[in-house]
């Protein structure tokens, strides 16, 4: 275990394997690639997986007839099944600096790492290969997609080391682009049909970053864990704090309303432009609290998710 807390015993991964079983990903893309695999597509085919009753239509396969329903209706209908196709999956788990605080509970680091671990535990459980990138104050670090424990405990080490390099007296400066290259990175591998998880708290985003995961969820499935501490969003009205980002330090008056004021709206409003790229982009935006236990809050969030795309 790193002083931030990061879970690398055998012990902490088998413990976060099992809250990952009943974690669900949802795949709302449509894919048009004829691979066989376990993943349910969208694509209807003859699959093993029963979708619907329908009328039967001219040109289709006269084998899917369901003669029994035919026969009680008097008119011919059709079973129609699914397909299974595999989708490797990519994990992108972000360990800057700015990952580096917490006011309750644990480090934003901390969060991402159990986050991208459940999601990471639970691709495999369904058969499917699972990697990722992790970057942060190191070089970043790449695990390729397999099908297999030992994919999956690398990737945990990865992240583990990434996150023991994270210290508060840290004088590396951050790369405004990190973001945006590793999504970049993530672009060019995953051409389609991939499942892209990305785990941050979108420090330093730009019109670029969202053009990139507007390109990515064109082809793939996306979905963003923005992994936020609540502290902003609940400022003590007493006393002062000194912040720094590596560098220079403030002083912030939390005893002055205006100051309390200007700190929530900036906040607020970065939260809301975030999550307003969800109905923009279509891709899921599930805020991840520092406060909270990460399982529960993994696995409503999916669920919920998962209904507003039925809903779509």
């Amino acid at each position: 275990m790193s002083d931030a807390g990061v879970y690398v015993s055998t012990d902490e991964l088998v413990a976060l394997e099992a809250r990952a079983r009943d974690l669900s990903f949802v795949q709302k893309a449509r894919s048009h690639q004829q691979l066989a695999g376990r993943m349910q597509s969208a694509m209807r085919g003859r699959g093993l997986i029963f979708e619907e009753l329908r009328d039967y239509l001219p040109g289709d396969d006269i084998r899917s007839i369901d003669w029994r329903v035919t026969a009680r209706t008097s008119r011919p209908v059709v079973r129609i099944y699914s397909e299974e196709k595999e989708r490797p999956a990519l994990i992108i788990v972000d360990q800057r600096i700015n990952m580096f605080f917490g006011s309750r509970r644990s480090m934003k680091s901390v969060t991402a790492a159990e986050a991208a671990m459940l999601c990471a535990w639970r691709i495999l459980g369904s058969g499917d290969r699972v990697g990722g990138f992790v970057f942060g104050e190191s070089p970043t670090s790449e695990v390729k997609p397999h099908r297999s424990r030992n994919a999956v405990i690398a990737f945990a080490e990865k992240i583990a080391g990434q996150n023991a390099s994270l210290h508060a007296d840290s004088k590396s400066e951050l790369d405004p682009q990190a973001l945006d290259k590793v999504l970049s990175t993530v672009a060019n591998i995953a051409h389609h049909d991939h499942l892209v998880v990305v785990v941050s708290d979108f420090d330093g985003h730009t019109a670029t970053t969202r053009d990139i995961l507007l390109r990515l969820s064109s082809r793939n499935d996306v979905i963003c864990l923005l992994v936020y501490d609540p502290f902003l969003l609940d400022l003590p009205t007493s006393g002062d704090i000194v912040v720094s980002g590596g560098g220079p330090q403030a002083e912030l008056a939390l005893r002055t309303a205006s100051v309390r004021s200007s700190i929530d709206t900036f906040a607020r409003n970065r939260g809301r432009e975030l999550r307003a790229w969800q109905r923009q982009l279509g891709l899921p935006m599930l805020p991840i609290s520092t406060a909270e236990e990460t399982a529960p809050q993994l696995r409503r969030l999916l669920e919920q998710s998962a209904w507003r795309q039925r809903r779509r």
